[in-house]
């Protein structure tokens, strides 16, 4: 549950899903916001609380960048026009932005992926970074640091109760 001092709140941000895998998988860069060009169904869907970032990542074609393998299943309660739910969609940025973001990620072994999707307002945005590949000794000594951490925050608590 958000609490009200919660930067999600205090933005008006409802999230609807993120990728806590790539940050576990991949060492972020840099993070940009930005739009998502989407139809009407798939909005809906969205607003329902269902979508997949698992597989997703950024795809630049020419001057765009298109998400690729975001799944947002079908509505429900839509008719005949429907959408597909593994469609590429486009990701609305600025021209400089859209440069920076497709120079970075032609780079040797950097990629563009999604960490979370949500609603500011009315509009759905998604928050992608220029990534590098973790080595798994860098994801073990990634926990190794958060299990001493832990460990310590224990142990301070544990010596303030008995002071």
């Amino acid at each position: 549950m958000a609490k009200k001092g919660d930067k999600a709140v205090d933005e008006g941000i409802k999230i609807v899903a993120s990728n806590r895998k790539a940050r576990h998988e991949y060492e972020i860069l840099e993070t940009v916001e930005a739009g998502l060009s989407l139809v009407g169904s798939e909005v809906k869907s969205l607003r329902a609380g269902k979508a997949s970032l698992r597989e997703a990542f950024g795809l630049p074609k020419g001057k765009e960048i298109f998400l690729m393998q975001m799944h947002i299943p079908p509505y429900e309660k839509t008719g005949y026009a429907g959408h597909e739910p593994e469609r590429p969609r486009k990701l609305l940025m600025h021209e400089r932005e859209i440069r920076k973001f497709t120079a970075r990620s032609e780079m040797d072994g950097l990629t563009l992926v999604p960490l979370r999707l949500y609603f500011r307002g009315k509009y759905a945005k998604i928050e992608l970074a220029v990534c590098r590949g973790k080595k798994s000794h860098d994801k073990r000594a990634a926990i190794k640091e958060r299990e001493t951490n832990r460990e310590m925050g224990r142990e301070l608590k544990r010596r303030g109760r008995t002071s």
